[in-house]
């Protein structure tokens, strides 16, 4: 048996309690170094360093000539998935369109400040977007569906799917069913940070784009914050983490079930269990067992990593209020609150991306299909990033506009200001300089 990873909160010391707050991508150091010669050879040698790298880290085979996906590939595709499948995936874009379609701001407003003055925003949508859908450790269509929706809505008109592709050479066959039915037909054939480099440069067949949203893998980060002056990285999300805070009117098995939804994703995801009742510390402890014989091989053995090493397991608090604070100080990307009033705990929280409320709203609903989005902050950047949203598709323009009868008054004291902070020409632009050029009022 795994042994899982223990620890009493309140008998920890300050260093041992930061240690709990970090997660696998804090120091990402030394990928910065690996993704440098990538990024570079795709800057140099577009298409051709694309798919050698694809040949050689995706063990792919892909050439130059098949980095994009045809129109025949995306055909086939629906008939590769059973008719359940594309169901739910239809299920979930219908969802996520619904909630994402209630985000969307008005195109412009404008608010009269005062008297025959008018101030307010114009939101447009963002000319290009690349939407990164990982694939390392397993298919990620619903990725798709959450990038894709929200673009979609935002009205880009130019989008792109950059997605790994398969040993033979393929993407897979749900990515490509969800990226139709949400409205994206361009996708390549390239992940990594080689896909990073190839929207950010631009290739002979990879268009580059203004920004790029969607989580990936240290490669994936590394090479997003060193291209950070070329390409619009948007929110940080790296690898999966999940923290499930349970009070004493649940069962620890439960919290144990719900433990190893994001831990299975791989070996660098973070997953803890909080809670300040031992009881159900232990009966977590005691279910593990059972609920990894359940689960394949492969996904025992990553969410098994995850629990016995230093990015996961159970917190044992001496109080609700330590558990309110631990929840609070990491921040989760993903965050259950498991109770029989799940409400009353709400107000406390105030530190993660995305909270999940009751017994009956597991991540995995979360996911894949109840509506918002599961694009979310990672590495605590929850203190100050939101869920992915159709806000991160458009641009916002501020719209100002002065009438003839109002522009004295602003004139006056904008004058006075401008003269006050040393700026002559300011000055001059709201003085009779400027009254002379102005029609006469009558």
């Amino acid at each position: 048996m795994t042994n899982v990873t223990f620890h009493e909160y309140s008998r920890l010391g300050p260093d041992e309690k930061a240690a709990l707050l970090r997660r696998s991508e804090t120091d990402i150091s030394g990928f910065m170094e690996k993704v440098a010669p990538i990024l570079d050879a795709v800057r140099t040698e577009g298409d051709r360093a694309v798919a050698r790298f694809g040949r050689e880290l995706d063990k792919a085979d892909v050439t130059e000539a098949t980095l994009k996906v045809t129109e025949s590939e995306f055909d086939e595709a629906f008939k590769l998935v059973s008719e359940d499948v594309v169901e739910a995936i239809t299920f979930g874009i219908d969802n996520i369109r619904r909630f994402h379609e209630e985000q969307k701001p008005e195109a412009m407003w404008l608010k009269e400040i005062k008297p025959g003055a008018f101030a307010g925003d114009r939101f447009t949508p963002i000319k290009s977007v690349a939407l990164y859908v990982p694939r390392g450790k397993g298919s990620f269509p619903s990725v798709t569906m959450m990038t894709s929706v929200p673009a979609v809505v935002a009205g880009v008109p130019n989008l792109a799917i950059v997605t790994p592709p398969a040993p033979d050479g393929r993407v897979d066959a749900a990515t490509l069913v969800a990226a139709r039915l949400a409205g994206v037909e361009t996708v390549y054939k390239v992940g990594g940070a080689q896909a990073v480099a190839a929207v950010a440069y631009g290739t002979e067949t990879i268009k580059p784009a203004l920004k790029i949203v969607g989580p990936g893998s240290p490669w994936v980060v590394a090479a997003k914050r060193s291209l950070a002056g070329i390409i619009d990285t948007g929110l940080p999300a790296g690898p999966s983490e999940a923290m499930i805070f349970a009070d004493d009117t649940v069962h620890g098995g439960l919290a144990a079930l719900d433990l190893l939804i994001e831990a299975e994703h791989g070996p660098d995801s973070s997953a803890y269990l909080v809670t300040h009742s031992r009881r159900v510390a232990e009966e977590a402890l005691a279910a593990l067992p059972e609920h990894w014989s359940r689960m394949t091989e492969q996904r025992v053995q990553f969410s098994s990593a995850v629990l016995s090493g230093k990015s996961g397991g159970i917190v044992l608090t001496s109080s609700i209020e330590e558990s309110y604070d631990f929840v609070n100080a990491y921040a989760p990307e993903h965050l259950e609150i498991l109770s029989q009033d799940a409400f009353a705990h709400l107000g406390h929280i105030t530190e993660a991306a995305e909270i999940l409320l009751g017994p009956y709203t597991p991540v995995s609903i979360a996911n894949f299909c109840l509506g918002p989005n599961a694009v979310l902050p990672t590495s605590r950047w929850a203190r100050t990033y939101g869920p992915l949203s159709v806000t991160d598709f458009v641009k916002r323009s501020s719209i100002g506009y002065v009438t003839a009868p109002a522009y004295p008054e602003f004139a006056k004291r904008a004058h006075k200001l401008a003269e006050y902070e040393g700026f002559s020409s300011h000055a001059h632009a709201v003085s009779a300089v400027r009254d002379a050029y102005l029609p006469k009022r009558s």
